[in-house]
């Protein structure tokens, strides 16, 4: 009695102090990468175009098509992306589900070979296998995890990741834009307000990985102020070319 009370009181403080952030859930990838290149790619896209020396509503309208390609362009690749590699494993999952089927002994010794090769011993590996192999769905999910390394219950979805990326990029895509929709007619205040944005996003991608704050959003700035110096500098050679 003694040691289940023990074990149940681990279990609990596991369970309080003991917490792990949704790395799989489908939405994160997708919305970080989907702010950042709405940001980086219309600013960088208005400076190229502001480069070389045109009016307003010609940023304006390149601002608004960059937005509107590139958020559509990112859904449909998110979308196509995900639902592809779902697709593969869940092949993958129909393989090892008619295994299971034609070969239940098979599967059994398979998985207590797993773990007697993590150091169980051999008596109490097969008599785990033995046990968990009694439901066939939890045998497919043990099996799944051990020898894909997957979660079939949780399985990243395509419309998740599509939404996502669309919202975050047309979002990212609309700061630098946002100085021009309010009236102004200069290029400075759109590029300090992406390159803040920048380092929101970053600072706040740090939020979830294990990097500091400053160095996620001076990382992300610096390289958005370089894509946005670079593109101005080309749009001001091609512009005096042309012209």
């Amino acid at each position: 009695m003694a040691i289940i009370e023990t074990e149940a009181t681990l279990h609990e403080a596991h369970r309080d102090n003991h917490t792990h952030r949704d790395v799989n859930g489908g939405w994160l990838r997708p919305a970080v990468f989907g702010a950042m290149d709405g940001l980086v790619s219309n600013l960088a896209l208005m400076t190229g175009v502001a480069g070389g020396a045109v009016g307003r509503q010609a940023i304006v309208i390149t601002g608004l098509a960059g937005l509107a390609a590139g958020a559509f362009s990112m859904a449909a690749g998110e979308y196509t992306s995900v639902a592809s590699q779902r697709e593969l494993v869940e092949a993958e999952l129909d393989v090892e589900r008619r295994e299971l089927s034609k070969h239940p002994e098979g599967e059994e010794e398979e998985l207590a070979a797993l773990y007697e090769a993590r150091g169980v011993e051999p008596a109490l590996a097969r008599e785990v296998a033995r046990q968990l192999s009694r439901d066939p769905e939890q045998a497919l999910e043990i099996h799944a995890r051990e020898e894909l390394g997957i979660d079939p219950g949780d399985l990243p979805s395509p419309g998740v990741a599509a939404v996502s990326s669309f919202g975050s990029f047309a979002l990212g895509a609309l700061l630098p834009l946002l100085p021009y929709l309010l009236g102004s007619h200069a290029l400075w205040p759109a590029v300090l307000l992406a390159l803040a944005g920048l380092f929101g996003c970053g600072a706040v991608v740090a939020r979830v990985t294990a990097r500091s704050w400053w160095y996620s959003g001076l990382r992300q700035l610096a390289l958005g102020g370089a894509a946005a110096g670079v593109t101005y500098a080309l749009g001001s050679l091609f512009g005096t070319a042309v012209g």
